[in-house]
């Protein structure tokens, strides 16, 4: 990967995969929490799910973008594996959640199936991938990697877009039902062109 793209990723990984932080220091009726209802938010279930979708996609986040550096892979392997490790399970237990709480997505149907989506579609690259690693099939584990973190990448770009369209459509509903499929889509066109 080239050196000023991997920067500006690592960075924003970086930021994101901490940004989880803050739902620990703030009120809980803060961002999209705000959204929701006393009783979801009162739900044990649900609350489980959220946690372990924010907190362990945060650290799959924080450091799969070290599984791009061809300096790590080439100097240390084990290193590279055991980040893998940590990077397969925390999506495991982050995608799962992330389906879960898909289904309560604010905005209705349009909404929950863009999130589902998402969860399904990053559990099946990543799932594929360690399998294509554990098979020493080394460039579909290459690939399968680069869309698994193409889709882990949409915690950033959901940011990104999110407040540029409550901005433009002056409703946060109307913007997040867009944002459930723009935040991951366009990801995966992005890793469809790196990968050919």
């Amino acid at each position: 990967m080239k050196k000023a793209p991997w920067v500006i990723m690592a960075i924003l990984s970086i930021g994101i995969g901490l940004y989880p932080i803050i739902y620990f220091v703030m009120d809980r009726k803060f961002g999209l929490l705000n959204t929701k209802s006393e009783s979801l938010l009162s739900d044990a279930f649900w609350n489980t799910g959220f946690y372990g979708h924010i907190v362990l996609g945060g650290l799959a986040l924080l450091i799969g973008w070290l599984q791009f550096s061809e300096s790590i892979r080439k100097n240390n392997m084990q290193l590279h594996k055991n980040i893998g490790k940590l990077y397969v399970f925390c999506v495991l237990i982050s995608g799962v959640c992330g389906v879960y709480i898909g289904f309560y997505a604010t905005g209705g149907i349009f909404t929950a199936l863009g999130f589902i989506l998402l969860g399904l579609f990053w559990l099946a690259t990543t799932i594929m991938a360690y399998l294509a690693a554990k098979n020493r099939k080394i460039e579909r584990h290459r690939v399968l990697m680069i869309y698994s973190y193409a889709a882990c990448f949409a915690a950033v770009t959901l940011r990104i877009w999110l407040p540029l369209l409550t901005g433009y459509f002056g409703d946060f509903e109307t913007a997040y039902s867009i944002v459930a499929w723009l935040c991951w889509v366009p990801n995966i066109v992005v890793a469809y062109f790196i990968v050919k």
